[in-house]
């Protein structure tokens, strides 16, 4: 199949067809962000979700200076809250230091779980130490999803000072919990790790016990 200009991407994106218009947003992907980011903003506010949420998520992988300042104002004002969640998931992927005080604000301040959940996610992506405390919070978390995701950026940003904390997941009923603590156990070299991950690698779980076993080769060799 041969490539679509961006001008024929252009007018598929003008398209009354939203197939039409999922195919070209899909096409941009051989562009780079400047050429991509002009005709993604035309269909930021189109009327079916899908289309939205794709170019949502296109902000974040083809990346410009405009990306930043339209995904916080998305985060903070859209009234859909699946668009909010995916302006948090973008956010992460551009891995601009300036999101953490806005992912910060959507934990705490946003009343939908999917939202929080991508923000958690998200300050995983910045691996900034700061997002240490949010994600503590995160833990608490009445949705074990929002848990999961906690858990695992507590690792990205290497938070060794809150390996006491997740390791009460260590016997969770939940086994992606499990999996998930495995992982990030992987990445925060401890005493405590170890010595946990010595107790995972036995779970019932294959997948737990295979995380496990292979974050104790990181935790040992590190």
């Amino acid at each position: 199949m041969s490539s679509l200009t961006l001008a024929e991407i252009s007018s598929q994106l003008d398209s009354p067809n939203s197939r039409d218009r999922l195919i070209a947003l899909v096409s941009l992907r051989e562009y780079s962000g400047e050429e991509a980011v002009p005709l993604i903003k035309k269909v930021l506010n189109d009327e079916i979700l899908q289309v939205r949420s794709m170019a949502v998520f296109a902000l974040g992988i083809k990346q410009t200076a405009e990306c930043y300042p339209i995904l916080v104002k998305l985060l903070e004002t859209d009234e859909d809250y699946g668009i909010r969640a995916d302006a948090a998931g973008a956010l992460g992927y551009l891995e601009d230091e300036r999101a953490f005080q806005p992912l910060c604000r959507a934990f705490y301040e946003d009343t939908e779980w999917l939202v929080r959940f991508s923000a958690a996610v998200a300050l995983g992506n910045l691996k900034d130490i700061r997002a240490q405390a949010v994600l503590l919070e995160a833990l608490k978390s009445p949705e074990t999803v929002v848990q999961q995701a906690a858990i695992a950026a507590l690792g990205e940003i290497g938070a060794v000072d809150a390996v006491n904390e997740i390791l009460n997941f260590a016997a969770h009923e939940d086994w992606l919990i499990r999996q998930r603590l495995a992982e990030a156990l992987g990445n925060l070299p401890c005493e405590q790790s170890q010595a946990a991950l010595s107790f995972l690698a036995k779970d019932d779980h294959p997948q737990v016990s295979l995380a496990a076993q292979l974050a104790l080769t990181k935790v040992d060799g590190g």
